[in-house]
């Protein structure tokens, strides 16, 4: 069996196996491919209890099913809980959560921003932990070096953001209204790393649009506020903003290597495209 060929009928029987062997309800339907992608592939079964979803990712991935577990356990109700996980061949199974933000029409940032800010602290402490499940360690002491092999030099930007006092802790990477469910329940746990919290705005705050940007990040920043000034806060944000460009760079590179399928040229390009954006200014 080619664990990165969603195609391979060895594959598609063994995953098939497995979900028919975890589902908590019995099947109403077949098992369909629903989303594919080169780094990774969602399935989706018809229960008596409604729809299920599997999810599979290439290798670079696969901590995701481990850390949804871990998520679900650490902080539960707060994130997508699997009904089942398979962590070395990084699958998890769940339930339907219905629609997401962006589907629903919330446009409640500041509350999406500020549930993950809590979250983020309130997993702080399991840093070491996640990185042992898996997780990409892009803590700043690790930084420099990462981008020392994209033939980038950022020590000053991250002795400054050490000296901060924020914890390293979850980073999801791709924060944005449609990873979203009700409730402020967070998914989509594949570009996570462990590093500083601040760098998911670069992604949350571009989705959300220049035109409110400094106001969200002030809103997610309130939950930090106990840690320093908001000038200090702020200062923070835009230099960890300005670095998060280089995690988007890695987990792009990862997403590409061991694809199973054929990839595009804009994404196998997107991880020097987000070098290249490291001396532009920041939206924030």
């Amino acid at each position: 069996m080619r664990s990165n060929d969603w195609h391979d009928p060895a594959w598609v029987a063994a995953a098939h196996d497995w979900i028919a062997a975890h589902l908590d309800a019995p099947a109403t339907g077949p098992v369909e491919e629903v989303r594919v992608r080169p780094w990774s592939v969602s399935l989706r079964v018809m229960t008596a209890a409604g729809a299920r979803w599997f999810k599979a990712n290439i290798t670079g991935c696969r901590y995701e099913a481990a850390l949804a577990a871990a998520l679900a356990e650490w902080v539960p109700g707060r994130t997508l809980a699997p009904l089942a996980v398979q962590e070395e061949l990084g699958w998890l199974l769940t339930a339907d959560a219905g629609p997401t933000m962006r589907d629903r029409g919330d446009s409640d940032w500041v509350g999406l921003l500020q549930a993950y800010a809590s979250l983020q602290r309130d997993v702080a402490g399991r840093a070491d932990r996640m990185i042992e499940l898996g997780v990409p360690d892009l803590r700043l002491p690790e930084v420099p070096l990462i981008a020392w092999q994209y033939g980038a030099d950022v020590h000053e930007w991250c002795d400054e953001l050490a000296a901060d006092g924020i914890p390293a802790t979850v980073q999801h990477d791709d924060l944005h209204d449609n990873n979203v469910f009700a409730g402020f329940r967070f998914f989509d746990w594949g570009d996570a790393s462990v590093g500083h919290p601040f760098g998911s705005l670069l992604v949350a705050l571009g989705v959300a649009g220049p035109d409110r940007a400094e106001r969200l990040r002030d809103a997610y920043l309130e939950v930090w506020s106990d840690l320093g000034s908001m000038r200090e806060l702020r200062r923070s944000a835009s230099l960890a903003f300005r670095l998060a460009r280089i995690g988007r760079a890695v987990a792009w590179r990862r997403a590409v290597e061991g694809a199973a399928l054929p990839v595009e040229e804009d994404f196998r390009t997107a991880s020097d495209w987000w070098i290249e954006q490291l001396p532009q200014p920041t939206l924030i």
